[in-house]
């Protein structure tokens, strides 16, 4: 086994991500995030997703205060 972290397909790392926003992350998942992937995967994916949320919140917002009429 080498020093350097093993690379963790994307879709891991995105879901992954996701289960930790949404707090549903097991240990033994987050165990192998921590040992096996590369932080700045999970950094860039997590900023993506937060951005993502925001901008959806935002829509959803901007839909519902539109045919509302305000």
């Amino acid at each position: 086994m080498s020093d350097s972290p093993e690379k963790i397909p994307l879709w891991r790392v995105v879901f992954s991500v996701i289960a930790a926003m949404f707090g549903v992350q097991s240990s033994k998942n987050r165990e192998n995030d921590f040992q096996h992937g590369r932080p700045a995967a999970y950094i860039i994916v997590g900023i993506i997703m937060t951005v993502l949320f925001i901008l959806t919140v935002w829509l959803v917002v901007s839909l519902v205060m539109k045919s509302a009429g305000i």
